[in-house]
């Protein structure tokens, strides 16, 4: 045909290719070619829209539309099932227009795809089309004939799924009354594709034969037809009775068919169960048709009945049954005998073959309609039928399953009935198979049911029900003949089961089961109404043709039955029970009178076993014998043939006992039962039923005294406990002896009961005895609650149990706690006694003993274990043993209050607790949760007498107003009088209550406060602050308390101190609450004047709260008192002292507030006035002097006039003067100078805040120097800063430095006063912003360290020295203060360890060197890093360890961790060439290894911070990552989050400024830990780091020559392009998703000019240094550059590592070989020697010199 290479034909225009040549088509046709597949059928080809040549002739169909319906077109199920699922969901979201353009290609793909081999997508394209219809709604109906026929057949299909969705779909499609005539419109068509299909279709003609294998198109054969034989039945279902007559031809064709009779024999179940579906659907709606095929119907429907199929079975039996209905002469076309009855016998032989629920339901109707030639002869007819059930019955599967054989049985008894009623004649052939079916059948089958229990149920309830209908027939007047044929039937079926029972009974082998069957039997029609209750499932029954003229009598006698039944449950409250078998008296005479004739032949039968064989068997057959049918008459039978002993012998002798004595109930019990109660014979259970059964025969008054005397009997307790449960449980059995249950007799036994069983439990020292749990559970039968809200005994008894419970758990709990433990073993009982009790009766704790009880329950409650001595369960029993009590109190006590009830004697107890007993913080935590449960439950009681009950407990728990005082005067008030002085707190407070209730709320309220203030000092009294507050008790008492709170103001003007903290706390939230006038108090500000103690600490904390007007009168007056102020009035309170201190209150938070402008003036007055009392009486100012035992108003006016210098500076700096500034800034030299000479940790608390407020003065003035902003600098005078800085700084700091290191020495322990932590705050903070130029050029003593290796001069080693130590300080303040000051000098260390570098190029020595960083920090470092071995060598890495703040283990985790972040500030600040050799230093020593296995115990498995939710995903979530970590002197709230916080910072840090190391690190670790450090680090930190290294990339001002560098953020991507002269070279430097863990890759982009191996090596350079060394990116591509630059200069490259700069040390290759004059590096050639053991040249072997 030609070659590849031939030459075309000259004039050859005709295109190759196929796209080309669908173009040219196109043009010259006109029309778009598709593509072509399988169609619906054989014949039918499918069309998908093409997409080339002219798309606007298919403009219709959209593009994505054409895309996925080519994809249909696939063989491939997981394309085809994609491409659906697509479709879909673009049905759903584009436009309706657009989906409507698919309809015309739909149609086509549907039929084909709905017929798919894989299921999956046959469920696809349903749900696909389903949402097509939604769409396109009606404009699907042009299409509809040619989709219908497929869419029934996917309705059939025999994957369910796929079957639900296409009814999905058409129940979309259509509504239900629309859906027979869309059906109907389309029959024509739906019945051409399913005759095609069941007629026509073969496996091969389905399926392609080349390209799907033979058991896919097998498969899908058998499918189809299936589905196309139940499609027919669904058509037939659907169709309007006049388009069935239409379609009657078609239909006729297909039933003429040879090969759809052979359906009935397929070898596919599916398809023979379709077959008969079909067949009962022809039945229904075209029976015409069903007999003129008679001959064929018939055939294969009966012939089949022995089809055993799961599948088949139900189809083929209920179109036996259709058929038998539908074609009168159906026998006629087979042989019964021959063909249809033996293999029914087979299939009933056998049980039905595990179908016995499907098959036997149908046996009824089955033989209904047997013609009588096929029955006759009878007799043989019957026996077969119902000995092959019988067989069936026993056969191995209908036993295993109960509803198997209760299936059979309903069939057998029902077959049985139905033969008896059509044979009820009196000829001898009727009357021989009468006996034959009640002797051979029906009395065998009762024998097979007593010998197995499973059948027992359906077979006793089967014969009750037969035995009832038998009953009424023959009690039924209007028909006679069968009237009379029942009587005579009845007493010959009693015969037989008389017989049968005696027999079984009486076998020498008889087994317990067959007696329990008896019994059962027995009760059974006793009551034939009890089978009916136990029916779970009402089932369908059938009723016979001529029994429908009985229905209404039945009907009736049926609910004159139900209603006899429920009799005996009333009967018993008449005034004698009289004999239990009245219910008997209303059943009918022939089922009495011989079912009590076999009761008592059967009871003397086992009277006689009794005796002889001693049996227990038959023992508890007579007892269901007795308590089933008690009766004197029985009770007569079985003391027959027994000496007769006089039952005076066991009761007392009276004319009413010589009565009873006759009465045989009574010798029984005397002779027997009795006797057998002592032997302990058989189950108690048992007896005690025969007892109620004696009782039963008595009148109320005999069983009173019966019961009386068994309880005298030595078994008397147990045999009353089981008739007293019997009682509990059946309300008959306990209206029969309620009289003897409220009997004193009883009564008093029950509680000589209960003290006996408290005082055995009670016993302390002696051995303790099993508790009964029987007797225990006597009584709780005696305290439960029966009928009619009463007890069960007399209430008398009730109040003495009650009081002797009570009597057993608080009888020694006064004198001994520890006793209490000896109690729980009865805990457990008398709580289950308690709670029953609570919830009995209605006001059962209105008694005293009860309230008593609960009240001893609660003192258990509320006192901790370690003084109960109870376990935690015993512990939980108690408190839900209260909370009901106490439920039962509130609800149902009706106001009416006992006086020394619970809630007196709870509130009594309680204050007692608080007052006189000694509580740690678990007891008090006990008891106020047991107050807060119980006032809880109060205040949610509904009833108005709640508020009664809190009314009660408040005023009984109160102190009045002596005790108040003296709990006051416990409180340590001293220190608060040295705290009033500090700073005003924030106090949480609350508002008081009533006229009647302030000194309440008051006092409260005062102690809260003093709570919050001492918190700081005493660990035990936060605890129980934090508990209080636990428990909202201040915002209960401001929710119960009214506005006025002049008791508390009042009190302040009185005292002061903290009632001024208190009164100022209450009076602000109450103004911000309901915006409260304050004014209303005071009335005018005169009131404060003269100023005293008290009033100045009132005005000094109220006066944020005071009105404007007034705050300025007050500010008014003390300028004016102020400026009088001479002398000793300077000091005094009402002076100098006093004003001052107030307006510095006033000015606290700013001179101007808001729109209220006040002269700025005033306030430099008040400077003036100051500067001038340094004229006249400088004595007053503490400069320079010493201050051993200071007066208190010298301090106290010293320390006012500094916090009025800091107000000034802070707020009006610009309007000083240059004299003022001197002054101020001198002042503070010789205040500063003072505490240097004299303070010590040990000073007193005035002294130690005079102190700082020097510190806090110098603080902020060396923060104003260092923060002035431009304006405010022109403002100030001209050489106010060059003084400052030159003069002022170095004398300040000259003298705060020594003072903060010496106070730091000082402190030797790890509990720190909180005035000491003020101090050493405050002088950290000063400290901390002392200038980097003070500090290097520092006076401090020198301190060296002998060894210790340094480049640092010794003033700056000294420096190094001396701050670092204090990082292992146990004081936080001081290791924050000294990590603030070296953090200032890390960026200038690494300076003087650039010039030694010059020793690691030619020093001579070759190695890879590591140098170490400053030595001071590195053995803070290795000295903490033991400790923390220690605290976590049982801690694996991962597991977060939980820190408790300021613990030793803090301080050492956080001075630890503050040394890392100092050293990766030194890190970081260090140049590339020395962080190349600090790093090695860091890995060999292993101290970063320690420390990143330290950080994975310290950071929070989940660091996100709480309380916030994500605005989307681009933001996420903020983590301790995402947020800087200020590390600030003050110590905060959040202490228990600062450990978490640095470790997570300082982790950070290492990832950012060490990635090399840490990745090197993160290789070595085993899998646990890698794993654990992958996903922690990808989760949280690798996106920020990712995101920071590319926006340092593209906000870098770096700029190189002939490089670009760009950054793509999305790709986490950067792309660098070099070009020199021709030379072009991009690299894509790529990070990963665990960046830095995973490697950064470098891929090659373009390249011009640069030879392969060339490229690689640089590829392969760059790659090392952006992976081994700890920078970033930018810094890695620059000495890539540089590196590549050298190359193009000429420096060859070192032909060890192929690189002209070492990856490590960035050195240049100088080393050279003097045979081959290569050089290499110092460290490559160091490496190449001693990995080779040879000292020769890498490159041509000879000795390298």
């Amino acid at each position: 045909m030609g070659g590849k290479n031939k030459q075309r034909t000259k004039g050859n225009v005709r295109p190759s290719s196929s796209g080309k040549a669908a173009e040219l088509l196109a043009k010259d046709k006109g029309t778009v070619p598709g593509f072509i597949g399988f169609g619906a059928t054989q014949n039918e080809l499918a069309y998908v829209p093409a997409v080339q040549g002219f798309e606007e002739v298919d403009s219709l169909v959209d593009a994505d539309f054409r895309m996925v319906l080519r994809k249909m077109s696939k063989r491939d199920a997981t394309t085809k099932l994609k491409a659906l699922q697509e479709f879909a969901t673009m049905c759903k979201e584009k436009d309706s227009e657009n989906v409507k353009g698919v309809l015309p290609y739909w149609s086509r793909i549907y039929c084909r795809i709905s017929l798919d081999h894989d299921r999956r997508v046959r469920e696809a394209i349903q749900q696909a089309f389903e949402s097509l219809i939604l769409q396109v709604k009606r404009n699907l109906a042009p299409y509809l004939k040619s989709i219908m026929g497929h869419w029934l057949i996917a309705q059939c299909d025999t994957y369910g799924p796929a079957a639900s969705a296409a009814k999905m779909a058409f129940q979309v499609a259509f509504p239900p009354n629309k859906q027979s005539e869309a059906v109907a419109f389309c029959k024509e068509e739906i019945m051409s594709i399913l005759y095609d299909n069941v007629m026509k279709e073969t496996p091969e003609t389905l399926s392609d034969p080349q390209s799907v294998p033979e058991e896919e198109r097998e498969g899908k054969y058998l499918r189809v037809v299936t589905s196309s034989l139940l499609a027919m039945k669904k058509l037939l279902d659907l169709l309007p009775e006049n388009e069935r007559v239409v379609l009657k031809d078609r239909l006729i064709k297909t039933l003429s068919q040879s090969k759809f009779w052979k359906y009935c024999k397929h070898k596919n179940p599916q398809i023979r169960s379709a077959f008969f579906e079909l067949i009962i659907a022809f039945c229904q709606h075209l029976p015409e048709l069903m007999k003129s095929e008679a001959a064929k119907v018939c055939p294969a429907v009966l012939l089949s009945i022995d089809d055993m199929d799961p599948v088949v079975c139900p189809s083929v039996w209920a179109a036996a049954l259709y058929v038998l209905s539908c074609i009168e002469d159906c026998w006629t076309h087979v042989n019964a005998k021959k063909g249809v009855l033996p293999k029914l016998w087979t299939v009933l032989k056998e049980g039905g073959r595990g179908l016995a629920t499907v098959i036997y339901p149908s046996l009824l109707p089955f033989f209904s309609k047997l013609p009588e030639e096929i029955i006759v002869p009878k007799m043989e007819f019957f026996t077969i039928f119902f000995s092959t059930c019988a067989k069936g019955l026993l056969s191995e599967r209908a036993l295993i399953s109960c509803s198997e054989s209760s299936a059979i049985v309903a069939a057998i008894m029902e077959c049985l009935r139905f033969t008896l009623h059509q044979n009820l004649g009196m000829n001898e052939d009727q009357q021989k198979l009468q006996q034959m079916l009640i002797n051979d059948q029906l009395l065998p089958l009762v024998h097979s049911a007593l010998k197995n229990p499973k059948l027992q149920n359906s077979t006793f309830s089967h014969l009750a029900d037969t035995l009832l209908s038998w009953e009424k027939r023959a009690d039924n007047q209007e028909i006679e003949e069968y009237g009379d044929a029942y009587q005579r039937l009845l007493p010959y079926f009693w015969d037989g089961l008389s017989q049968l029972c005696m027999s079984q009974v009486e076998s020498a082998e008889v087994e317990k089961n067959i007696l329990e069957g008896v019994s059962s039997l027995l009760v059974l029609l006793k009551n034939p109404e009890s089978a009916q209750k136990h029916t779970v499932k009402k089932k369908e029954k059938i009723r016979f043709f001529d029994e429908e003229g009985t229905m209404n009598v039945e009907s009736n006698n049926g609910n004159c039955q139900e209603e006899l039944s429920f009799e005996p449950t009333y009967v018993l409250q008449s005034e004698s029970l009289g004999d239990s078998s009245r219910c008997f008296q209303h059943c009918n005479p022939a089922r009495t009178v011989p079912l009590e004739d076999l009761v008592c032949k059967l009871a003397k039968l086992c009277i006689a076993f009794i005796k002889e064989q001693k049996s227990e068997i038959y023992l508890a057959f007579l007892a269901t014998l007795v308590s089933s049918f008690p009766s004197k008459n029985l009770f007569t039978v079985l003391l027959e043939n027994d000496t007769q002993r006089n039952a005076e012998f066991f009761l007392e002798a009276n004319n009413e006992v010589k009565t009873m004595a006759c009465n045989p109930a009574v010798q029984f019990l005397n002779q027997k039962l009795l006797t057998w109660m002592k032997e302990g014979k058989a189950d108690f259970s048992y007896l005690i039923e025969m007892l109620y059964s004696v009782l039963h025969c008595c009148q109320k008054n005999e069983r009173t005294i019966i019961l009386n005397q068994i309880s005298e009997m030595e078994q008397g307790w147990l045999i009353l406990f089981h008739v007293i449960q019997k009682a509990c449980v059946d309300p008959i059995k306990y209206v029969a002896i309620s009289d003897w249950l409220k009997g004193d007799v009883l009564g008093e036994k029950l509680v000589l009961l209960a003290d006996d069983l408290c005082t055995m439990e009670v016993t302390i020292g002696s051995s303790p005895r099993k508790p009964d749990s029987n007797n225990w559970m006597l009584l709780g039968f005696a305290l439960s609650q029966h009928t009619n809200n009463e007890f069960m005994i007399a209430e008398i008894y009730i109040e003495r149990i009650i009081d002797r419970l009570h009597n057993a758990l608080s009888k020694d709990l006064p004198k001994d706690l520890t006793k209490t433990g000896a109690l729980e073993p009865s805990l457990s009982f008398i709580c289950d006694l308690a709670s029953n009790f609570f919830c009995s009766i209605k006001g059962c704790l209105q008694m005293s003993s009860a309230e008593d009880l609960l009240f001893t329950i609660f003192q258990l409650c509320a006192q901790s274990q370690e003084k109960t001595h109870l376990s935690d369960a015993a512990l939980h029993k108690l408190k839900q043993t209260w909370l009901l009590g106490l439920t039962s109190l509130i609800k149902h006590q009706e106001g009416h209050l006992r006086k020394y009830g619970f809630f007196h004697s709870s509130a009594a107890w309680l204050k007692s607790q608080v007052q006189t007993s000694t509580l740690d913080v678990k007891s008090l935590q006990v008891l106020l949760s047991c107050v807060h449960t119980l006032l809880d439950k109060i205040l949610k009681g509904t009833q108005p007498q709640s508020l009664s009950h809190l009314k009660i407990l408040v005023e009984c728990m109160a102190p009045d107003h002596s005790e108040w005082e003296n709990l006051r005067q416990k409180l340590a008030s001293q220190i608060l009088e040295g705290n009033i002085f500090f700073e005003q707190k924030e106090i949480h407070s609350v508002t008081p209550i009533s006229q009647s209730k302030f000194v309440f709320a008051a006092e409260m309220f005062y102690t809260l406060q003093w709570c919050e203030e001492m918190k700081d000092l005493c660990p035990m009294i936060s605890k129980y602050h934090e508990l209080l507050l636990q428990f909202d008790i201040i915002q209960r008492l401001r929710k119960a308390c009214s506005t006025s709170c002049e008791t508390l103001f009042s009190r302040s003007l009185e005292s002061g101190l903290l009632w001024a903290l208190t009164t100022s706390q209450y009076i602000a939230e109450t103004k911000s609450d309901s915006g409260y006038n304050l004014k209303q108090l005071y009335v005018t500000v005169d009131r404060f004047f003269p100023l005293t103690e008290a009033s100045l600490h009132t005005v000094q904390n109220i006066i944020p709260s005071v009105l404007q007007e007034d705050k300025d009168l007050i500010l008014f007056q003390c300028i004016a008192k102020l400026s009088t102020s001479k002398g000793s009035d300077i000091t005094s309170i009402d002076g100098g002292f006093g004003s001052l201190t107030i307006i510095n209150s006033y000015s606290k938070k700013g001179i101007n507030e808001g729109d209220h402008i006040l002269d700025d003036q005033l306030f430099i007055d008040v400077l003036n006035i100051i500067m001038g009392w340094r004229n006249h009486d400088e004595q007053i100012f503490l400069f320079d002097c010493t201050l051993k035992n200071p007066e208190p108003h010298l301090l106290g006016i010293n320390v006012e006039t500094l916090r009025f210098l800091k107000l000034l500076i802070k707020y009006l700096p610009t309007l000083l003067t240059n004299e003022q500034w001197d002054f101020i800034m001198c002042s503070t030299l010789m205040w500063l100078e003072t505490c240097s000479n004299t303070v010590s940790l040990d000073s007193k608390p005035l002294m130690l805040h005079f102190v700082c407020q020097c510190c806090g003065m110098l603080s902020d003035l060396s923060y104003m120097f260092q923060t002035l902003t431009p304006e405010i600098s022109k403002a100030l005078p001209a050489n106010l800063l060059n003084e400052w800085n030159n003069f002022f700084v170095e004398g300040a700091y000259s003298q705060l430095l020594p003072l903060f290191l010496k106070i730091a020495a000082e402190f030797k322990g790890t509990i720190l006063l909180p005035t000491s932590v003020h101090l050493l705050t405050a002088l950290g903070e000063a400290s901390a912003l002392i200038p980097l130029k003070q500090l290097m050029n520092h006076n401090l003593p020198a301190k060296f360290i002998a060894g210790q290796k340094t480049n640092l001069p010794d003033k700056l080693q000294s420096i190094m020295n001396t701050l670092a130590p204090l990082l292992l300080s146990k004081a936080r303040p001081v290791q924050i203060t000294a990590y603030h000051m070296l953090y200032k000098l890390m960026p200038e260390l690494p300076a003087f360890d650039i010039e030694h570098l010059k020793s690691y190029d030619d020093g001579g020595n070759d190695e890879e060197h590591g140098l170490s960083p400053p030595a001071a920090l590195m053995s803070v470092i290795s000295a903490q890093e033991k400790v923390l071995d220690n605290m976590f060598s049982n801690i694996p890495v991962g597991e977060y360890t939980d820190i408790e703040p300021l613990s030793e283990a803090y301080y050492c985790i956080l001075g630890y961790l503050l040394a890392w972040k100092l050293l990766l500030v030194f890190f970081k600040a260090s140049p590339s060439e020395l962080r190349a050799i600090y790093a090695p230093y860091l890995r060999d020593s292993k101290c970063l290894h320690k420390l990143l296995q330290n950080l994975f115990r310290l950071m929070p498995e989940n660091p996100t911070l709480p309380g916030q939710i994500a605005d989307s995903a681009s933001k996420g979530l903020c983590t301790l990552f995402t947020e800087k970590h200020a590390i600030l002197l003050q110590e905060t709230k959040a202490l228990h989050t600062e450990i978490p916080k640095l470790a997570c910072a300082v982790y950070y840090s290492v990832l950012e400024d060490l990635p090399a190391t840490v990745r090197l690190w993160w290789n070595s670790q085993d899998k646990r830990v890698s794993s654990t450090v992958d996903k922690y680090t990808s989760k949280y930190v690798s996106n920020i780091l990712s995101s920071q290294e590319i926006t340092a990339v593209q906000t870098s001002t770096q700029m190189f020559k002939s490089m670009v560098v760009k950054a793509r953020p999305v790709a986490r991507e950067v792309l660098a392009t070099y070009s020199v002269d021709d030379i072009f070279i991009e690299l894509v430097i790529q990070l990963p998703t665990n960046y830095p863990l995973g490697s950064i890759t470098v891929e090659s982009g373009k390249r011009v000019g640069v030879a392969v191996q060339q490229w690689r090596n640089w590829m392969l350079q760059l790659n090392t240094f952006l992976n081994l060394q700890n920078g970033s990116i930018m810094e890695g591509l620059a000495l890539w550059k540089t590196n590549v630059d050298k190359r193009f200069e000429g420096v060859e490259e070192c032909m060890i590592c192929f690189s002209v700069i070492h990856g490590s040390n960035y050195s240049l290759p100088r080393k050279a070989c003097r045979t081959c004059k290569k050089k290499f590096h110092s460290a490559c050639l160091y490496r190449w020697f001693t990995s080779s053991n040879k000292s020769t040249c890498p490159l041509c072997r000879e000795t390298f010199f």
